[in-house]
């Protein structure tokens, strides 16, 4: 009766019980087997890519299953919260192409589980707390920093292991008479779990459906369930949230591992099933021979503000996640290049447990990939959107039109041109056609005058035809380089040099030139056709007179 008064004490306006909670989030009517998957990340103001990497493994187990897949916002700690961390979060994963069910949203939230923001379940979590104090699982700590610190100090000195726990748990057998006096007075405290007695030599036996059975040292810690202020921590809170919102698989990374006995046992004493735990490995890079985590502070990569400022296409950070997510998904993608990503079997069973080797190089070849099958309308309005993320004045103010006329260059073949990356590296490659982005970059051949590229331009003009095939517009190339002394082939030059001023080559390179500023670009004819007959006659002309060709 002590503990049920003591409980009553701690928590006198905690309204429903645990079992109201039962009747308010009853089990889902789903199909039998279908998961219950969840995203539940921090609003701290840094979105990595880890975020997507779990998210996207939680997604596909969910939809492929007939289940669903949610997003809760673990907001419980408010000193680590940046102000619009949640908005730009939400942003960030629709802009990954995540769908979720239910949950936190832009316009708010939907779904009958919620609230979906932790802050605003309080009364949830106060009424387990309240279940766990009244069998004695839970009792009021009043450990200031003093004492705390002084505790960690005789461990130290008895060589003990730090934490509270058993003998060096101050409060933990303290009568309920001397706790209500305490309440009274106003005195601070936090809640604690009463870790059972035999933990300390005691496993604990999870399986993990990427690891197999785990077998852990129990956790022997009377852990805080609730902080002074009444907010939970992050192992109280999701367990009793993973619970009511019915959460059937918990998809997260490794550094969770050393807490999977806390959150097994909370389980257990709330007499609740767990969900099935699966531990993605690490994201990894290779450096100096050696394999390490990717950090913030070195890797740029990390964050995913970095593939939306370079303009990589969601797409393909989701194809290359997968690929490190699921042995077997670079052969399905090979037999099936045209399918949708969903289609493949994701599987738990499929996850290494060994840490993922993240290979920026490899998601730029994937990147390749995804823009050349994209139609070039796809590619153009993606390069607006990245445009106006990055006020990228040149392509904003480029017609539509004229973008995808530019993307289609080298892209309706068969085999089609895989120079696309991303979009950075993408206006770069283009930027030629923006006139005030061009730049005379390259210099002419080595044989080849001012002079002499002058006249090459005045001829080449007097006889464009924009209107020409590509057949007739090559045909017209090689009488103007034979009419100027030009071998037509290059091989000809090459067997009689002295017969020649150069080859054909030399003749479109002064051309090439003069439209791009570059020795290398793509196919000439495909570039005038997107520039159009005014912009080209612009372009050879300017270039005319900048090599001191006639007028």
């Amino acid at each position: 009766m002590e503990q049920a008064e003591l409980a009553a004490l701690l928590f006198p306006k905690t309204g429903k019980t645990l079992a109201d909670y039962e009747t308010v989030y009853p089990p889902r009517r789903l199909p039998p087997g279908a998961p219950v998957t969840r995203l539940a990340p921090s609003p701290t103001g840094f979105i990595h890519l880890g975020n997507v990497y779990g998210a996207l493994a939680s997604e596909r187990l969910a939809h492929q299953n007939g289940g669903l897949f949610l997003l809760r916002i673990e907001d419980t700690d408010e000193k680590r919260e940046k102000p619009g961390a949640v908005e730009a979060l939400i942003e960030a994963l629709a802009y990954f192409g995540l769908r979720f069910d239910e949950g936190a949203a832009a316009a708010g939230e939907r779904g009958a589980y919620g609230p979906y923001r932790q802050r605003e379940r309080v009364g949830l979590y106060h009424a387990a707390a309240r279940a766990l104090t009244e069998r004695g699982l839970a009792y009021p700590c009043f450990c200031s920093e003093e004492e705390l610190q002084e505790i960690r100090a005789a461990q130290a000195a008895a060589g003990a292991n730090f934490g509270y726990y058993g003998a060096w748990a101050k409060y933990r057998d303290l009568p309920p008479a001397e706790a209500r006096r305490r309440l009274e007075r106003g005195e601070p405290f936090v809640l604690r779990w009463r870790a059972p007695e035999a933990a300390a030599a005691a496993t604990v036996t999870v399986t993990d459906a990427v690891r197999g059975a785990l077998v852990l040292p129990a956790n022997e810690q009377d852990i805080v369930l609730l902080k002074s202020n009444g907010v939970p921590t992050y192992h109280f809170a999701h367990v009793v949230d993973d619970h009511f919102m019915r959460v059937t698989h918990a998809v997260r990374g490794e550094e969770w591992l050393p807490s999977l006995p806390v959150h097994a046992q909370l389980f257990a004493a709330l007499a609740w099933e767990p969900p099935v735990y699966c531990h993605t490995p690490l994201l990894l890079k290779m450096e100096g021979g050696g394999k390490r985590k990717l950090s913030k502070r070195k890797d740029p990569e990390l964050a995913l503000d970095f593939y939306r400022r370079e303009g990589y296409h969601p797409l393909a950070v989701r194809e290359y996640l997968m690929t490190i997510l699921n042995s077997g998904y670079e052969e399905w993608r090979l037999a099936h290049p045209g399918t949708d990503m969903e289609e493949f079997s994701f599987s738990l069973a499929k996850i290494g447990a060994s840490g993922a080797l993240f290979d920026l190089q490899k998601l730029n070849d994937i990147s390749k990939n995804v823009f050349a099958a994209l139609a070039p309308e796809e590619t153009a309005d993606f390069l607006r959107q990245w445009a106006e993320a990055m006020s990228v004045s040149a392509l904003l103010k480029a017609p539509r039109e004229y973008l995808t006329a530019i993307a289609a260059i080298g892209r309706r073949e068969a085999n089609p041109r895989k120079d696309f990356i991303y979009g950075a590296q993408i206006f770069s490659f283009i930027s030629f056609f923006f006139d005030e982005c061009f730049q005379a970059e390259d210099p002419l051949p080595d044989n080849m005058t001012g002079a002499e590229a002058g006249r090459i331009l005045t001829e080449y003009l007097a006889a464009y035809d924009h209107a020409a095939g590509k057949d007739g517009w090559f045909a017209a190339l090689k009488r103007l380089a034979v009419a100027g002394g030009y071998a037509e082939k290059p091989k000809d030059y090459k067997k009689q040099p002295e017969l020649y001023k150069g080859h054909i080559g030399d003749v479109s390179a002064v051309i090439r030139l003069a439209l791009s500023g570059r020795k290398n670009s793509p196919d000439l004819w495909e570039i005038q056709q997107a520039m159009g007959e005014q912009r080209v006659r612009g372009r050879l002309a300017a270039a005319r007179q900048r090599y001191g060709g006639p007028g």
